[in-house]
């Protein structure tokens, strides 16, 4: 009775969403911003992480190159973007949960913290899984068909467009457990069905690696694969946990 009254007091008119969603919108925007300023300010260090991955495998003499006037420029303001993308990620999915939080009970409002930190190191865990584990590999096979006579003229941007896409799927991906606990929430899945299906799970999983890695070598792919069939079975853990605790709710 008490969480149906909850959920009355919780609701919100259309107006009200996008007054809201406004809000959430505007503060994430600023926090996007003063990220972003702080990154530019500090460029150079920002492009050496970026690129360390590539370097380390490269000749001695290579560097990358720009072919465009304007390139460089908007290709810094990239990687300023990026870099305030993930550090001020905790942030953006704290607004999230805050727009979504009027429309959930009372119980379940207890889950922003556990939310926003486990999204946060799970973000930050796969973006540097992949920065530290997988490109290295990678990049090594790519720049391993140098010889006297082939040698490679590498694009910034071509390489920081690869390498933001990357590590974003590799970030994404990692939201597996949480996607699945809220799924279990709405009661599209159940752990039972998550077990029942694994070997389905694992053939996507396999797909998802072949079109994220950007090597085309099994031993990057394994790499990538690892780690989601991990999740995949901490997600079923998750899911035990959701569905047992909304079991609980309804029986409250």
């Amino acid at each position: 009775m008490e969480n149906t009254q909850a959920t009355e007091d919780n609701k919100m008119s259309m107006t009200e969403h996008l007054v809201e969603l406004r809000k959430r919108l505007s503060r994430s925007l600023i926090a996007l911003g003063v990220g972003f300023g702080v990154c530019y300010y500090f460029k150079d260090f920002v492009f050496y992480i970026i690129t360390r991955p590539l370097v380390k495998v490269l000749e001695k003499d290579s560097h990358l190159i720009y072919t465009g006037l304007t390139e460089a420029f908007f290709t810094y303001m990239k990687i300023a973007f990026f870099a305030s993308l993930i550090i001020t990620s905790p942030f953006i999915l704290y607004q999230i949960w805050k727009f979504i939080s009027p429309g959930l009970l009372m119980k379940e409002k207890k889950y922003v913290v556990p939310f926003v930190v486990s999204s946060s190191l799970l973000f930050i865990g796969g973006v540097s899984f992949g920065y530290f584990v997988v490109l290295p590999p990678a990049f090594k096979f790519f720049v391993s068909f140098n010889n006297e006579y082939l040698q490679a003229m590498l694009s910034f941007k071509d390489y920081l467009s690869l390498f933001v896409t990357f590590l974003l799927g590799f970030g994404l991906s990692f939201q597996l457990p949480i996607f699945i606990f809220f799924m279990t929430k709405l009661g599209i899945v159940n752990a039972a069905l998550l077990s029942k299906q694994r070997r389905y799970a694992i053939l996507i999983i396999f797909i998802v690696a072949a079109v994220l890695t950007p090597s085309p070598d099994a031993f990057s792919q394994i790499l990538m694969a690892i780690p989601l069939m991990f999740l995949y079975e901490i997600s079923i853990f998750v899911s035990k946990f959701a569905g047992k605790k909304k079991t609980d709710s309804e029986n409250d």
